[in-house]
């Protein structure tokens, strides 16, 4: 009886968690084939162990030339250790080792190189399964083997975490089964698409980390401190109808489960797509938590990781793409403008160091997945590529952005408004509605007509002003839930970049010979 009880004793030592009793082990996301943040930044590396014990950490190279040592002490109560590498080229493969007394474990096939996470709902959650040319871009996975890529499993908290509770992909080198794993499980196709092109952009090795959950506000992504900075402390998610909103809608149930634990992380940017629950929950407080999510998240970032995450972390993101035609609500609308921080373009005074990808031009209605799920993943991918070359790894040269107005001129006595933008446009499509003009004797309540387009010229557009007279308090473009056919917006540039859409205030700032001079603001006003 005896020896029976020890071996169930055994059996359940077997199945507890690492940390359990002291014993030696990595952090959840720190495993076989992983991708190491490479210089200049150090890599992060903890894990659990013994408190009061000391672990000594080796980076190995091939035939276990030893690269580095470093020692860190379990820390009580907790049963941590942290230390940071020394920087790194990128390159690999290296083994990584981690003793304990007389425990050890060992980590093989690492490399080191950028490391970026991919975060948000069900747009960034949809698989390579699911995505235009779907068996082509699994087929090249095999193509791609120093792209590396891991999944957090969705999971929510009350309180925040210190590791992951659960992983639904470890690090893996990539195959057509786990980028296709199924219908928003793993792995995300924007994430993937972008992560494989900085790796032909760059030549470096590439580790991407997924962590997104469809159907979730961004309140749920948000830390308190984040949420108070808004003014939002109450419980905001329990309230709302929608079905989008399938994901949890608590604050920061999900910053506490699937972001929290990945602070010691060092990262070298942020991939985001998320918005279009907030399209019906708290839209117009998006202008708030979206600028305060980035800025929490690069202050947690840089602190968990000893200062080796920049404190300016790169942080892309997609525009809200489309949903319903013909909707008559400009809830979407309003919440892209209200991801630029109410400013139309990013980076901004708000939001530096971020890039953002319009998408408002790719609809695609007839998804299997619903409209608000668009299959064309490689052109949002393509967009925040040029983002994150450019903002990320200062290609200066690079252009990324679509074009947007810069001066408007009124022509009172031809009832025409002269619109001068900051590049070279193309028209594609002369869309007589994609215009409109702000037309009251009060600046508030709006009267939005449309005003055609009459002219484009290699940076103007002339709009119609018909029945506005010469009193234009507001101009705006593409304020509608689906603004445009595919890739068939009005305007873009010769690079393919849509213009974004703006809503802007109008000022009269003089006159001359008939003309009137209007002074472009970043409007706020909605009605």
């Amino acid at each position: 009886m005896a020896a029976w009880a020890l071996l169930v004793l055994l059996a359940l030592l077997a199945q507890a968690p690492a940390a359990a009793g002291g014993m030696l082990s990595f952090a959840s996301y720190y495993g076989d084939h992983m991708v190491l943040q490479r210089e200049p930044a150090g890599a992060v590396v903890w894990g659990h162990g013994e408190p009061g014990a000391v672990v000594t950490v080796t980076l190995s190279g091939t035939e276990g030339l030893v690269i580095m040592k470093k020692t860190a002490q379990v820390k009580g109560p907790s049963g941590t250790w942290t230390t940071v590498l020394d920087p790194m080229d990128q390159g690999g493969p290296y083994a990584l080792t981690a003793e304990q007394g007389s425990e050890n474990v060992t980590l093989r096939d690492i490399y080191f190189g950028d490391v970026w996470l991919c975060s948000g709902q069900s747009n960034m959650a949809m698989t390579v399964l699911q995505v235009a040319n779907a068996s082509q871009e699994l087929a090249a996975a095999a193509r791609y083997p120093y792209v590396r890529i891991f999944a957090a499993a969705p999971a929510r908290s009350d309180v925040e975490l210190e590791d992951l509770e659960r992983i639904a992909l470890p690090w893996s080198i990539p195959t057509a089964e786990n980028l296709g794993h199924g219908n928003f499980t793993y792995f995300s196709a924007v994430c993937w698409l972008l992560g494989r092109s900085l790796y032909e952009a760059l030549g470096s090795p590439v580790g991407l980390v997924e962590a997104a959950w469809g159907g979730t506000p961004i309140e749920a992504w948000s830390s308190r401190q984040a949420l108070q900075a808004c003014g939002l402390l109450e419980d905001t998610g329990s309230t709302s109808p929608h079905w989008h909103l399938s994901g949890p809608q608590t604050p920061s149930v999900l910053w506490n489960a699937m972001i929290h634990p990945l602070l010691n992380m060092t990262l070298r940017g942020i991939a985001w797509y998320q918005g279009e629950a907030n399209a019906f929950l708290h839209t117009d407080q998006y202008n708030c938590t979206f600028p305060a999510l980035i800025a929490d998240w690069r202050r947690a970032f840089h602190a968990g990781s000893a200062g080796q995450t920049d404190p300016l972390l790169p942080f892309g993101f997609v525009q809200l793409s489309t949903y319903r035609r013909e909707s008559p609500d400009d809830s979407f609308a309003r919440l892209r403008w209200h991801q630029t921080a109410d400013l139309g373009v990013v980076p901004n005074a708000r939001m530096p160091g971020t890039f953002m990808a319009v998408a408002m031009d790719l609809g695609d209605e007839h998804s299997p997945y619903g409209s608000i799920h668009p299959r064309d993943k490689q052109n949002v991918a393509h967009r925040l590529l040029l983002g994150a070359r450019a903002v990320a790894y200062g290609d200066k040269d690079l252009v990324f952005q679509g074009p947007y107005p810069t001066r408007a001129v009124l022509e009172v006595t031809r009832g025409l408004l002269n619109v001068t933008y900051s590049q070279e446009l193309i028209c594609r499509q002369r869309d007589a509605r994609s215009f409109e003009v702000c037309c009251s004797s009060q600046a508030s309540p709006c009267r939005w007509l449309p005003a055609p387009v009459v002219a484009v010229g290699s940076r103007t557009v002339t709009l119609a002003l018909g029945g506005c007279g010469t009193l234009v308090l507001g101009l705006r473009y593409a304020w509608a839930e689906w603004p445009c056919e595919y890739q068939s917006c009005p305007l873009y540039n010769p690079q393919g970049l849509p213009a974004p859409p703006f809503l802007l205030d109008t000022l009269p700032t003089g006159s001359t010979d008939g003309e009137r001079e209007l002074l472009l603001l970043p409007g706020s006003g909605f009605s």
